[in-house]
């Protein structure tokens, strides 16, 4: 078995190694993080459900012809993709082979970030298709998509508009129109096996780079409980919202209080706050909502 060679990166979730020139390895951790804040405890088989479940998209996209920098899988928590620069910053972007700096959430459901952001009246009801201005409830299905961005290389993501988007990527506007276009295709390809697993796809983000002709491609991975947002689909119509995502790790850190301390700290930009390790009933509650995530949308047993 080749060992690889280098160690490049030791990221939130994922360690990433150099192979070659042309050829990178991830392995990926039990590592858990939240608010951009690594958590120090691990989730069991966490990294293995990451890994797996990442090739199974790839595999899909392949098979509708969309380019991805997926090779193969080389264990149950590692794979091989293409190498792609990353770029230190947004100045002197080249023209191709790089990743663009640019995160990609498509929400259909109001959910998360965005039901805050409604209710603190960031976002007016009417801008995402609604006919008044009255808060919508959580849950609620969008009129149409929300389709909206944040940096990438920041300390922090940032929201952003499509305009700055397009400035921080080098990108065309073509080229932001592929992006759009793609995320619709592959958020429906999640709904459209994920609701045979009693699942429905609430929202998730995309990463993509330019390959060495700059053609894009999709790059990290999409469609796992660390990326994206499930519920369980046959308690929605009971106005049930089962988290079956990375979800519940969030409101366990809202409800002692450290998203508070942790906002407070960044708005006055002191440094985060310590986060402390989840207890082991946590740990194992989502450790067993990860692995059965993985077994609904695969078929397959961990």
């Amino acid at each position: 078995m080749a060992i690889p060679v280098r160690l490049l990166l030791k990221g939130k979730v994922k360690d990433v190694y150099e192979v070659s020139e042309g050829e990178l390895e991830f392995q990926f951790s039990d590592r858990i993080s939240v608010f951009d804040v690594i958590v120090p405890t691990r989730i069991p088989r966490k990294g293995e459900v990451l890994c797996r479940m990442g090739a199974l998209w790839f595999n899909e996209l392949k098979d509708l012809g969309i380019r991805t920098h997926f090779i193969e899988l080389k264990g149950p928590d590692r794979m091989r993709v293409r190498r792609t620069r990353v770029p230190k910053e947004y100045e002197g972007l080249p023209r191709s082979n790089y990743m663009i700096p640019v995160e990609w959430i498509n929400r259909h459901y109001v959910a998360g970030s965005l039901h805050r952001r409604l209710q603190d009246g960031g976002i007016a009801p009417r801008s995402l298709g609604f006919e008044t201005d009255d808060v919508p409830a959580y849950g609620e299905m969008l009129p149409v998509p929300f389709f909206e961005q944040t940096t990438k290389f920041e300390s922090h993501d940032r929201v952003i508009d499509r305009e700055e988007a397009m400035n921080l990527s080098g990108m065309t506007e073509d080229e932001y129109n592929e992006v759009r276009d793609l995320v619709f295709m592959i958020d429906d390809l999640i709904e459209n096996r994920v609701k045979g697993a009693d699942l429905t796809h609430v929202d998730g983000k995309k990463e993509f780079a330019f390959d060495g002709d700059r053609n894009l491609m999709v790059v990290d991975t999409f469609g796992t409980p660390d990326e994206d947002r499930f519920w369980q689909r046959s308690k929605m119509d009971e106005g049930m919202f089962i988290e079956m995502s990375k979800e519940p790790v969030r409101k366990y850190y809202e409800s002692t209080g450290y998203l508070d301390d942790l906002t407070r700290a960044r708005d006055k930009g002191m440094p985060d706050p310590p986060i402390p390790p989840l207890p082991d009933e946590e740990v194992e509650s989502i450790s067993g909502l990860y692995a059965d995530v993985y077994e609904r949308i695969t078929g397959e047993a961990l």
